[in-house]
């Protein structure tokens, strides 16, 4: 199976397990958001912080989210500080995708137990 960034998203786990151990859990959303992209950025990755999203429909612009990282262009990271990953997490992740060229994403929950999960919405099903 060939997975979509395979090499960045190993790296990306790294860098986030890195930040969980030196933190752990307990903090707000923020200040995980701003460890992983210190973190990245110290690897030698291009990361942007809080990249705007235009939604649209029919084509015009009727919304906008805000990505907490994007990692060279290619992969969507949403973090979250809560009890567990729930399916809004996975679907705003997803609706991420959906509404970019950007065809993988990362959830990361930063908890008693870091999880992840990984999406992926391919360009040829986007809208």
């Amino acid at each position: 199976m060939n997975l979509i960034e395979k090499e960045l998203i190993e790296k990306i786990i790294n860098a986030f397990y890195e930040v969980y151990n030196t933190l752990i859990y307990g903090f707000l959303e923020k200040v995980y958001e701003h460890a992983l992209y210190k973190e990245l950025n110290n690897r030698g990755f291009h990361v942007s912080r809080q990249e705007p999203i235009g939604v649209l429909y029919k084509g015009q612009k009727v919304g906008e989210y805000y990505a907490d990282l994007v990692v060279e262009g290619k992969v969507i990271l949403e973090l979250k500080a809560s009890e567990s990953i729930c399916d809004e997490h996975k679907y705003q992740l997803i609706n991420y995708l959906k509404a970019t060229n950007i065809e993988v994403g990362l959830l990361f929950n930063f908890d008693r137990k870091p999880q992840f999960d990984r999406k992926v919405f391919q360009n040829k099903n986007k809208i």
